[in-house]
């Protein structure tokens, strides 16, 4: 219920509880989710732009709820072809309000699971854990049209299936830098002149 509370990170939340269960080291726990979590220092360099001008106070606010699904809602707010167009000065209170209700719905269904969760049988076998992984596909599919989130996405589930030996769930970590460093390679080479890549099959 505190991790929900103060946290408020779903993903952390999940691989912390599943690495507890395997008493796994203190130091691997912290080392994953922070692997696992630097995908929000991509989410705030992206929203950047656009909340820079706002008090200290409001952006630590919106940096505390930013999460998967408050940045796939505000993204796409910020496009050009929004609903709100160009005109971004009142985006903000949809990040606000997607944070809000974000947070309600989760620390409310925490305290509801913890409540009623014994008082059903044999809840474990329903398979409920998958929900976390469908809803981040959900969020992912979307952004699957360049060539840098393909090749990021297939390298890391690949990576994933790979190195799923290891122990305390390392696999989690080497699979997601695998695929953080084959996105950059591939948006390296988009933008490197025709001229050089030549130059580098040659040699």
């Amino acid at each position: 219920m505190a991790m929900s509370l103060f946290v408020f990170a779903g993903s952390a939340q999940f691989i912390v509880l599943a690495l507890i269960a395997v008493q796994a080291p203190l130091q691997v726990i912290l080392l994953t989710t922070f692997v696992v979590n630097l995908r929000h220092l991509l989410y705030a360099t992206a929203l950047v732009p656009y909340v820079s001008h706002f008090p200290l106070s409001l952006r630590a606010f919106l940096a505390f709820g930013l999460t998967d699904e408050s940045f796939a809602n505000m993204s796409q707010r910020y496009q050009p072809d929004s609903p709100l167009g160009n005109d971004h000065r009142y985006a903000h209170y949809f990040y606000i309000g997607s944070i809000l209700s974000f947070y309600t719905t989760w620390s409310s269904s925490t305290a509801i699971g913890l409540i009623l969760g014994n008082m059903i049988p044999d809840m474990t076998s329903w398979g409920l854990e998958f929900a976390m992984s469908v809803t981040f596909i959900g969020m992912v599919v979307p952004y699957l049209n360049s060539r840098a989130m393909l090749s990021a996405v297939f390298s890391a589930a690949a990576a994933s299936l790979y190195f799923a030996y290891l122990p305390n769930k390392l696999g989690l970590i080497v699979s997601a830098l695998i695929g953080v460093a084959v996105g950059l390679l591939v948006i390296h080479f988009q933008n490197m002149p025709l001229k050089k890549i030549k130059e580098l099959k040659d040699e």
